[in-house]
């Protein structure tokens, strides 16, 4: 089939007429030799044997299932398909400073750690340095730096995972009139565990101490991100 290349986007270096003209396409549609199949019928006509018989019966051609729902429920589809991980971008590595472009934190600076089963990007501030703590973020929504710090002898915890993440599911024993009444009261913040507070420590004294190795790196995390007018983040390199 004849198709017309474009001297620029949206536009064909042929016209209408042209491209309808090298398709052929006032030869009228394409008629096809072969003679249609006709359709298989339902039932067939068969010969059985018996004097009480009658001596023929009309037999089904497709044999009807053995057993069926006894409601006419839809049944889902089964989908072969089987999740892949998450392919980590290659700028990406244990170290990298990276720029959050969304969410609380956007325009921080944090430094990557490793990269989650669900494919999350688990990062810290540290939050001794510009208060980010622990969190998941996704790698759409980082701009990845050639800045990296020193990640040598630092191992990240194996329970640093996301089920560490995970809110426990709590069901509130206040009637729906107490819930109504204190809507507009505001909510009292819950204290963090303290098991959680040891491990944000425990990883953020080893960052700190690589990253006072490289001079003015702690300044770098602790400013933040922004573009002023006519700056572009595709035309620029971090």
């Amino acid at each position: 089939m004849a198709r017309s290349k474009e001297i620029v986007p949206g536009i064909g270096r042929l016209s209408r007429s042209q491209v309808a003209a090298k398709r052929g396409l006032y030869k009228g549609p394409k008629k096809s030799e072969k003679p249609a199949v006709e359709p298989t019928p339902e039932t067939v006509e068969k010969t059985v044997g018996g004097e009480k018989n009658g001596g023929k019966r009309l037999v089904p051609t497709t044999k009807a299932p053995r057993f069926y729902p006894a409601e006419d429920v839809r049944q889902p589809k089964k989908s072969r398909k089987s999740p892949k991980p998450t392919q980590l971008r290659s700028s990406i590595t244990p170290g990298t400073v990276l720029i959050l472009v969304a969410g609380r934190f956007r325009g921080k600076r944090v430094v990557f750690l490793k990269q989650l089963e669900s494919g999350l990007l688990l990062v810290t501030g540290p939050f001794k340095v510009n208060g980010v703590p622990l969190r998941r973020v996704n790698q759409a929504y980082v701009i990845a730096t050639s800045t990296k710090v020193d990640f040598e002898g630092i191992t990240v915890n194996e329970k640093l995972n996301d089920a560490y993440f995970a809110k426990p599911a709590s069901k509130s024993s206040k009637s729906a009139e107490e819930e109504f009444f204190e809507d507009g009261k505001p909510k009292a913040k819950e204290a963090l565990p303290e098991s959680k507070v040891a491990d944000q420590k425990e990883i953020d004294s080893a960052i700190i101490a690589a990253i006072k190795k490289t001079e003015n790196l702690g300044k770098y995390l602790q400013s933040t991100f922004g573009l002023s007018k006519g700056q572009f983040p595709h035309q620029m390199v971090f």
